[in-house]
């Protein structure tokens, strides 16, 4: 196979016009072994120069590499210049903008050059003074009246990706038509070399990373007193370590102790295959910190921080790590229990279509509204009215908590982590735990039993295969069951919901990662506390047979 004349006349105009000398270096490197018959360049080409990146569940996202197709200088700086164009087609000329970035290869050069874009065309740009967590600049846009947040991030994506996150309407994430019409907008921009830099981004009021620590910490609610909580807590080698520990110094919580192996931000995640809480085995040396020091809490964030994973231990003694629909209960739960229904008379609490049906029980019985939206937290801060009005705590199950939507419009780990630390600690003082809490809203509520099957896939067409046949072989039964619901979720999203009597599946494919996922749940009436052993071993062999069906049924 030979590079079509196409193909190369694409590639050399993108290299004329990449204002990095590494990033052209890079694809005429590609592009030369490609032109001499190397089969795999040129598949690294084509798929280098195929359609470029577009705004996904959290953002553009994408492998660091030269191209339209990657995350790189050429693809930020225009990225930058289609959002400045959107922003002064609104009436937004001249606002401010705030950007920040995480500690990820390149992060704060993409940031950086993002400033200068917004800076030279007008905006008052003001940028991060180093690398902070996401919900940092969440915080920032809706305390300083921004027009708009540039967050430059990956989240727990793999080491080689890197991202473009971007905040409207008061700090939430684009969803329609924004996101259109800004890729719209970027793809009319100049080509990047052209695009000025120019421009004098400022830095960020000395005083925003405190405002945003004391409202962090003001979820707790012992004004500051030290509380009797021992908490080991990891960064995963991310930007939130040192917050998270200002945050629960201030709240009260001083016998904190940090996993030092993962502490200081690394863009290579060493320690770990891949640095997402939810990954089997990225909480190990969490754990091992945890049983060490006899902690009553572990607390992990991912590496922008903006998701909190939530670790207790046993009545053995054994930790484990509580997952999201968990946390989300429990959480969930404590909100409405304290909240001040003055301030909030007809409060709202969220979660998305794949979440556990756990908080809308819980809801009903605090006399406060649900809604289920698609999945990411761009839908779940607009879920009721499509404003998220009255919103007061929303979740997912892939350990996102906006523990306080008022000032953070996104999912939180540090505030999380505070709101779980204060809860623990009542518990503690009460001779209670948090399996004692889960416990009691099992009995109140029923026995939520939530597993998911993830398969990740090298071919990206794999996924669409998947879910054809999918939908071409619907089960009738699930784990001997008659299914009740089979239910194609198109055109709202690309899903397939399928529900038993006791058992529900939704199948997506993810919007982050090449993936395609099942969200597993078998709810199980309580009749009293003492079956609860029994009821949650039978669950946990029903949910292994329903993966392993799932899995068969998916894969054919």
């Amino acid at each position: 196979m030979t590079v079509g004349s196409e193909l190369r006349q694409k590639a050399m105009r993108w290299i004329a016009d990449d204002p990095s000398p590494s990033d052209r270096a890079e694809l005429q490197k590609v592009l030369a072994e490609a032109m001499g018959g190397s089969t795999p360049a040129l598949d690294d080409l084509t798929e280098r120069m195929s359609s470029p990146l577009t705004f996904g569940t959290a953002g553009l996202r994408g492998p660091l590499r030269a191209g339209p197709a990657g995350m790189n200088l050429a693809v930020v700086r225009r990225a930058a210049a289609g959002i400045a164009a959107y922003l002064k087609a609104q009436g937004a000329g001249g606002a401010t903008v705030v950007i920040g970035f995480d500690a990820r290869h390149r992060s704060a050069e993409f940031a950086r050059d993002a400033a200068t874009v917004l800076a030279a065309t007008g905006f008052r740009a003001l940028l991060a003074p180093s690398a902070l967590p996401t919900p940092v600049t969440a915080f920032a846009v809706r305390r300083l009246n921004a027009a708009a947040g540039l967050q430059v991030t990956a989240s727990h994506n793999p080491p080689q990706d890197n991202g473009l996150k971007v905040y409207l309407d008061g700090g939430c994430q684009l969803v329609g038509p924004a996101d259109t019409e800004i890729e719209a907008a970027i793809a009319a921009a100049r080509p990047a070399i052209s695009i000025d830099t120019a421009g004098a981004p400022l830095s960020w009021p000395d005083d925003l990373l405190e405002a945003y620590v004391g409202r962090a910490a003001g979820l707790a609610g012992a004004g500051g007193a030290v509380r009797d909580l021992r908490v080991a807590t990891t960064a995963l080698h991310g930007v939130g370590g040192e917050t998270l520990v200002k945050a629960l110094h201030r709240a009260g919580f001083t016998d904190v102790h940090v996993v030092a192996d993962q502490a200081v931000p690394d863009p290579d995640f060493p320690t770990v295959t891949f640095p997402n809480p939810e990954e089997p085995g990225a909480t190990d040396h969490l754990l091992a910190l945890a049983a060490e020091i006899g902690a009553d809490l572990a607390i992990a964030n991912d590496p922008d921080a903006d998701r909190c994973s939530i670790g207790v231990p046993g009545a053995d003694g054994i930790w484990r790590m509580l997952s999201g629909d968990e946390a989300g209960a429990l959480l969930g739960d404590r909100i409405l229990d304290r909240l001040d229904r003055t301030a909030h008379p007809d409060p709202l609490v969220a979660t998305t279509i794949v979440s556990s049906q756990m908080l809308g029980r819980i809801a009903a019985a605090r006399g406060a509204r649900y809604d289920e939206t698609l999945t990411g937290f761009k839908w779940i801060v607009r879920a009721g009215d499509g404003h998220g009005t009255g919103l007061v705590f929303g979740y997912e199950e892939a350990l996102g908590l906006a523990v306080d939507p008022d000032a953070v419009r996104d999912k939180d780990g540090i505030s999380a982590a505070v709101l779980a630390c204060d809860l623990a600690a009542d518990l503690k003082g009460a001779g209670r735990s948090v399996p004692d809490v889960l416990d009691d809203l099992a009995v109140t509520h029923g026995l939520h039993t939530t597993g998911a099957v993830s398969m990740r896939v090298a071919d990206q067409s794999t996924i669409p295969r998947w879910m054809s046949r999918l939908r071409t072989h619907l089960p009738t039964t699930l784990l001997g069951e008659a299914v009740v619901t089979a239910a194609d979720l198109l055109p709202r999203t690309d899903g397939v919901r399928l529900a038993t009597e006791r058992a529900r599946v939704i199948v997506r494919p993810s919007g982050t990662e090449p993936k395609l996922k099942c969200y597993l749940e078998i709810v199980t009436p309580v009749p009293v506390a003492a079956d609860l052993p029994r009821l949650r071993a039978a669950a946990a062999v029903d949910l292994a047979a329903l993966k392993a069906e799932v899995t068969a049924l998916i894969q054919g």
